[in-house]
């Protein structure tokens, strides 16, 4: 007994534009659209296609793919299980599991329906089916007049949107209740049923797909995932897909959240990003391995790299490292901090003025801080700053291990002074009002540098101590990496940077810098590759 088929139906008198099976939509007909995606979840010996049309036959024979030929078959109710009863009956002699498939929903990949069987296997479900959720008043017509409500946006309804449906075949016909769970789809559940319905699935299916390839885990931090988020917001006239690197489930945890389309790494990388037929590569993982940028480019995709000084870099089109300064020749190589993507929070954020003492200190080691950094420091200061009557804002991010102990650890310090804050989304509030800042050597400084706050910077590894922005010569005093420097050093750095003096001239050099219009550059080279017109692909979307 094979694990699971495949079915599409594709019966020509059910469709309501004439000929929408056959008629190209964004340069692929219906049907090869539907076929094209199915061959990227199954084998063509399990795809069945369902049809009273023999110009589909034809195309279904020359996919390699079976077909049932009827042409007396006409489908009288939206219950496609029972509307195809006669042949799931048939297929389940064969296999456990049927996945139907509609080719009236363009926009269905390979993605979301593996993505809808993994969720059909987790919860050992008799049937899936995708639907829609709406959030809408619904009223009950009852002889003219609207009697009553069926739903409203407390008590939203969902909408079955006849894309997908998989179904358990060998409990098919069992007499006791079945488990049926929703999948929700978004724009992928959109079915053509009206012209209106096709120019707007064209019009998506024209987008470029850009897919950005990230890495977040404790041992490097979220940075990349951050920064990748961030710009991908910017594109909004595009496709979006995230592939995150196997060791990324952080990372996966995080873009989840923000609704946009995860892909977990199978097999090698390049093969799992060619899966998505891009149009557009962004790497933000650190340095590119040869073998996989090489393979991106002969496939004639652009690839844009982001902090990779890796061997890489030689196969990207564009290497933007705004994290390291330097003079290059070379135009494909934006270096230096003119480069670095400020977030959108931060351009209305109050930068902070010259104050005549600290009042606030802010310590903050990125979205993991492996080695616990926060800790170390606040146990460095907290006597001082009890002392002085200064605030301390501490600040996790939402990969640091370490928040219970931490929480505890602030129950017995009893300091009123000291506040913790973990995985804020308004990284640019907590700046706010600070005046000296503790940190490592990642993108945090620039946020620093742009919020006038001059800070003591302490790199998590040998890669982030090579972030040259963090100098004095930007407002921060760097000590190194932080294992190799002593709570001593910490201290006296940070008694030397209460003094006025020193953090006025700190503050200054801060003050005379500007990054408000560095996004807009960075995402107009991006942009700059997607301006041509595309070749659209039946797996593209």
């Amino acid at each position: 007994m094979a694990e699971r088929v495949l079915v599409i139906p594709a019966v020509k008198k059910n469709a309501i534009i004439p000929d929408q099976l056959v008629k190209k939509l964004a340069g692929e007909t219906l049907i090869a659209r539907a076929l094209a995606t199915a061959r990227a979840v199954q084998h063509p010996r399990d795809i069945y296609v369902l049809t009273d049309s023999q110009e589909i036959t034809v195309i279904c024979e020359r996919a390699n793919v079976h077909v049932h030929y009827n042409p007396r078959i006409r489908f009288e109710t939206l219950d496609i299980v029972a509307e195809m009863e006669f042949l799931l009956n048939e297929l389940a002699k064969t296999y456990d599991c049927a996945i139907i498939q509609r080719a009236s929903c363009p926009l269905l990949t390979w993605v979301t329906i593996e993505e809808a069987w993994k969720r059909f296997c987790q919860k050992r479900a008799d049937m899936l089916v995708s639907v829609t959720k709406v959030h809408q008043r619904l009223w009950n017509l009852k002889d003219g007049t609207l009697a009553h409500f069926l739903a409203d946006a407390n008590h939203p309804v969902v909408l079955e949107n006849r894309a997908l449906v998989i179904l358990n075949l060998q409990r098919m016909h069992e007499s006791q209740k079945p488990l049926i769970i929703p999948f929700y789809l978004g724009d992928a559940g959109i079915e053509i049923a009206g012209y209106q319905d096709w120019w707007i699935c064209e019009r998506l299916l024209k987008r470029r797909h850009v897919v950005f390839v990230v890495a977040g885990y404790p041992a490097i931090g979220m940075g990349h995932v951050f920064r990748a988020l961030m710009l991908a917001h910017e594109i909004t006239n595009h496709k979006i897909t995230f592939v995150c690197t196997k060791e990324s489930e952080l990372a996966v945890e995080n873009i989840t959240l923000r609704d946009y389309p995860v892909v977990r790494q199978s097999d090698s990388l390049a093969e799992t990003v060619l899966r998505l037929h891009p149009d557009l590569v962004v790497n933000d993982f650190l340095d590119t391995p040869k073998d996989y940028m090489a393979t991106l480019a002969a496939e004639h995709i652009p690839l844009v790299n982001f902090e990779d000084d890796g061997p890489g870099t030689a196969f990207a089109d564009l290497v933007v490292n705004a994290l390291y300064e330097g003079e290059t020749s070379d135009p494909k190589y934006c270096v230096g901090p003119a480069y670095f993507c400020l977030r959108d929070e931060f351009l209305e954020a109050q930068r902070n003025p010259l104050r005549d003492s600290v009042k606030t200190l802010l310590i903050t080691f990125g979205g993991t801080d492996q080695f616990n950094a926060s800790k170390r420091c606040l146990d460095i200061v907290e006597p001082i700053c009890k002392a002085y009557g200064i605030h301390i804002r501490l600040v996790a991010g939402p990969g640091y291990a370490h928040r219970e102990s931490m929480e505890a650890h602030l129950k017995e310090l009893q300091n009123p002074l000291v506040t913790f804050t973990w995985a804020t989304n308004i990284m640019s509030r907590m700046m706010e009002g600070c005046d000296l800042a503790i940190c490592a050597a990642g993108r945090t400084v620039y946020e620093l540098a742009h919020m006038r706050i001059p800070g003591i910077v302490l790199a998590h590894h040998e890669r982030e101590a090579r972030h040259t922005f963090a100098r004095p010569k930007h407002g921060f005093a760097f000590l190194g990496l932080m294992q190799r420097v002593s709570d001593q050093k910490i201290r006296n750095v940070f008694l030397a940077m209460l003094k006025q003096e020193r953090r006025a001239r700190f503050w200054a050099r801060q003050n005379a810098l500007d990054f408000t219009k560095n996004k807009a550059r960075v995402i107009a080279k991006i942009e700059a590759f997607l301006d041509t017109e595309k070749d659209p692909s039946p797996s593209s979307f």
